[in-house]
């Protein structure tokens, strides 16, 4: 690692209805699911992210973008994108995008396991999915 690694980041599984988000920190490469986050027609709540990224001042940002299992973009890619950019614009960090192929699968399994249907309730799904995609950005850039 150099000293341009980021040491803190948000990350987020982002959805048209909901924005699940992780936090982490490259020193132990882990991540932990943090919040979930209402959007309306892909538009964010934006003072809740403000809030967060106020309250845990991140060196970047990680944006999962949703493929197809081939590698190509699915109708919502773009709108993440998108979301990726707005984030670029509002806050002036870097922000990555991660491929988030089945990471919502994962999080669901994984939720199940735990505690059953009652572990699928209430955004945990999407807060896991945003910690696996937080995850999966440090196994590839911090080899």
């Amino acid at each position: 690692m150099t000293t341009l690694t980021p040491r803190i980041l948000i990350g987020f599984d982002f959805g048209m209805k909901r924005i699940g988000v992780a936090i982490g920190q490259t020193i132990t490469q882990t991540a932990r699911p943090l919040d979930t986050i209402q959007a309306k027609d892909g538009i964010p709540h934006w003072d809740a992210i403000t809030k967060l990224i106020k309250k845990w001042l991140p060196d970047a940002l990680v944006v999962g973008i949703p493929l197809n299992m081939d590698g190509t973009p699915q109708a919502i890619s773009q709108d993440a994108r998108q979301f990726a950019q707005s984030l670029r614009e509002r806050f002036h960090l870097p922000v990555y995008e991660e491929d988030e192929r089945l990471t919502t699968k994962d999080a669901r399994e994984q939720l199940f396991t735990q505690g059953g249907y009652k572990a699928l309730q209430d955004g945990q799904v999407d807060r896991v999915a945003a910690q696996l995609i937080l995850q999966n950005w440090f196994a590839e850039h911090l080899k």
